[in-house]
Parts: C-alpha cells; structure tokens; sequence
C-alpha cells in the first residue's frame, strides 16, 4: 500500500510502527457553526481510508478532535448573549448529526480542546524547560521557532522567509516575539472571554497546542498517519511538528496526509462571494450519500469543483449502484439452489478480478476515483448476468461483493425509505386500476402527471416500482 507523505511529496509504501495497527490523529472542525461542505471533504476521506484499512485487517485507532475553544467561537457568544460553551456544545451535537447522516463512523476518541488544558500546560512547560519556548512581560508563551532546526520541513518552506500571519488573534501585537515567526502557545485573557489559570497569566491556549497535546494523550508520542486539509500544512501542521518533536525529542507522525481544496463552481468557497453552503443546506436538496459519493468521484489530493451538475451526476451514478444491488436482493429469495455453472464460474473470476481492481486502485494513495469506476464494472457485470435463472450462489456472490466494497466507501446499499404522500398514492392506484380496466390511454396520463411530480414508475415482473426523479 503506497500513501503519498506530504513531507517527503513522493508516494511511500505504508509501513506502520506496530504491525496491524494503525494509529491515525485527523484534525477536526471549530465548532461555532453549521459544519460547511469544504469541512466534510476530509471527514468523509480519512474516514475511507480508515474503512480500508479496517477491511485489509488491521486495528485502527482514529481520533479527530473538536476544537471548542476560539475566537470564532467567542464572537459567536457574545454575538448571541451566550456563554462559549453553550456554542461549542450545540455546535458539536450538530456535527455529530451531519456526520451521522453522511456515514462518517464515529472517531475511537473525539477529544475536546477545553478538556485537554492540563496537557496543554504541562506540555508547555516541558517546552520552556528545554528552551524551546520563553514567556513574555504579559504572560504570553511563545514557541521559539530558531530553535526547531527542521522547521519548515512539511511545508517546505525556509524558514528565513516566512513570514508571521497565524490564526490566532494577536493579543498585544508582536512587542513580546523574539523573531516574527514565533509563534503563540499560551495566550493571556481579554474581558469576558473564557479563561484558565497556568504559570504564566489566566489565559487560553494557542489553537496548534491543542493538537499535539490530544494526539499524544490518546495515541502516545508517535503516530502513524496525520491527516486534514491541506490549508493546514502550513502553519498548523508545522507548528504541531515543532512542538510534538521538541517536547517528546521523537518523531512525531510517520506519513501525513492533505484532500485538496473544494470550489465551488470553479471559485473559493467564500461567504462575501455568497457560494458558502453547509452540509446541512445541500442535504435539504440531495441525499446525505449523494455528497459523500461525490466526495469520492475524484482523488483525495485534487482540488474538487462542487456543482449542480457534479452532484445530479453524483446523483445518477449512486443510483445505477443501489438499483444494482436492489436488483439481486429481489433476485436472491427467487433464484436456484445449487452451485455455480461452469459460465458462472467464468463471471466469478470476472468479478474477483474486479475486486482485484478496487483494491489496487485504493492501496495507490487511496484512489477512490478509480475504486468507484471497478464498482461501477461490478454493478454492469450484474446487470448482464444475473437474471431469474442464475444460481442462488451466484445472485449471493455477486450481491455480497457490491454491498463490500460499498460498505469499504461507505455507501450504504439500503435506499432511504420514502413516504409517498396520499395523493401520489392514490395516482398509483388508479394508474393500476386503469391498466387492469384496459384504459391505457388513462393509464398513460396517469404516469404523465406522476412524472411531472418529479415520480418515476417502473412496470416489473414483482409489480409496480417507482422512484423519485
């Protein structure tokens, strides 16, 4: 299994620290709203790659943590008359909603910045005792950078040119820094926000510490697989590398991982552009699965173009697989007993070599692009060649193929139930009543209007099917 490593940019095979574990720390969203769709590109990705990883055998420890202290978050409380913990906590509950609804599994650990602050601390001055951090007059502790020599080496950047431009909101301005790339680990407290007392001055964290602090609480001081996006490469990751490596003197995560950037129609997701949507809004028009399935119609690490064509696309192909899949588990109660025929046995190997396929395409960086394309080959293979009178072995194998490697991408295989409203219901009645009367002329007026509302009918052997448009 290859996985592209951002710090050395080349593909390297996967070798974990402890053989059939995988230890993987994936950076969360700052809960002070809805999550947005650029959020859920990495949390439907990364939790893919641990599905796969889990279908190849090994344990994995996944945690992805919920940043709950911020300014963004502190805006939003005063904005509401709030205090921040009752921001984080509501925004939390509906991150867990949406990622419940796109099939993202549960993190082994969702850790929480305001429940790691001792951590935080300890781990601060285990970096001033070793000269890799200083407080300032004002009790601000910042991370002295001149002293990590390989800092800048996931980002690939020199460290004499970089320039100052962190997340964090300056405090007191940069009076207290040693150097312009110094940057901030402890930070004091203003009027009404949320504070904790340290050594140093009542205060909050910087937002980096927290990352480094969880990932080694929960995963110990050296992990497998770092993941985000990749706007965090740079400074987030490479201040989570200098502090990890400075205060446990270890090398901190073996490979890391970046998605790409997710436009929309081809521009930066922005709200003053106003084409900022969340998972919430684009579920209100398409199935939670439709997003996730269009997460993976292309590679983790290309920039992904979110559109009303891209997502009907989505749409359409996640249709033809679920119909696939429906169209065995009403042929499998009625199909022969008995084992494979020798031509059956030829569309087994078919299909073995289709999974051959899918797993090729993900052990190359997790290719889900080309993963889906040999799901797509699978679901054609059963449409031509499993009918009424295929073995039940056969109808079996190939059902339980498809619902594998869907359950690998996290597509779940059952449709959604849908309560058609009693006009509609009362439509198809009467459409059924006029076939059996032999007024087809009704009849085909009666499907006319069913498809103006957006309602597909299908005359099979079973009876009546219908789906919406």
């Amino acid at each position: 299994m290859k996985i592209f490593n951002t710090l050395s940019r080349r593909k390297e095979e996967f070798v974990p620290l402890v053989p059939g574990q995988v230890k993987m720390y994936v950076c969360g969203p700052t809960v002070y709203n809805l999550i947005h769709i650029g959020n859920a590109r990495p949390m439907i990705m990364f939790d893919t790659v641990r599905r796969y990883f889990e279908y190849k055998g090994y344990e994995v420890q996944y945690v992805s943590n919920f940043t709950d202290v911020d300014d963004k978050i502190i805006k939003k409380a005063i904005e509401e008359g709030v205090d921040a913990d009752t921001i984080s906590r509501r925004y939390i509950e509906e991150c867990r909603k949406d990622m419940e609804a796109m099939n993202v599994k549960p993190a082994t650990v969702h850790p929480q910045a305001t429940r790691e602050i001792q951590g935080m601390i300890d781990m601060i001055t285990t970096l001033i005792e070793k000269g890799h951090a200083y407080v300032a007059a004002d009790g601000t502790v910042y991370f002295r950078t001149s002293s990590f020599k390989e800092y800048g080496k996931l980002s690939h950047k020199n460290l004499e040119d970089l320039q100052s431009g962190f997340r964090e909101l300056k405090v007191t301005g940069e009076e207290g820094k040693e150097d312009p790339n110094d940057f901030v680990l402890w930070k004091p407290k203003k009027e009404g926000e949320p504070y904790w007392e340290s050594p140093w001055c009542q205060g909050r964290p910087g937002w980096h510490i927290e990352c480094s602090v969880m990932s080694k609480r929960y995963l110990g001081e050296q992990i497998d697989i770092h993941a985000g996006g990749e706007d965090l490469i740079f400074p987030h990751h490479e201040n989570e590398i200098a502090q990890s490596e400075c205060a446990n003197g270890k090398v901190f995560a073996t490979y890391w991982m970046h998605n790409g950037f997710l436009n929309i129609d081809n521009k930066k997701m922005s709200k003053s552009l106003g084409n900022f949507f969340t998972v919430r809004e684009i579920c209100e028009k398409y199935e939670p699965q439709v997003l996730r399935f269009f997460m993976l119609s292309a590679h983790y690490r290309s920039p992904l173009n979110f559109s009303a064509d891209l997502m009907e696309a989505s749409k359409n192909g996640l249709d033809r697989i679920l119909t696939g899949v429906e169209k065995l588990k009403d042929l499998e109660p009625k199909s022969q007993g008995g084992g494979l025929t020798e031509a059956e046995k030829e569309r087994a190997a078919e299909a073995a070599a289709l999974r051959a396929k899918f797993e090729e395409a993900m052990e190359d960086d997790f290719n889900t692009a080309d993963a889906v394309s040999a799901v797509f080959e699978l679901v054609k293979l059963s449409n031509t060649t499993a009918d009424s009178a295929s073995s039940k072995e056969y109808i079996s194998l190939l059902k339980g193929g498809l619902e594998e490697l869907c359950g690998v991408l996290g597509i779940l295989t059952e449709r959604k139930a849908e309560v058609l409203d009693s006009e509609i219901e009362e439509l198809i009645a009467a459409r059924q009543q006029a076939r059996k009367d032999k007024n087809f002329a009704l009849a085909d007026e009666i499907r006319g209007r069913l498809l103006e509302m957006g309602i597909i009918l299908e005359d099979t052997r079973e009876g009546v099917k219908w789906k919406r448009a």
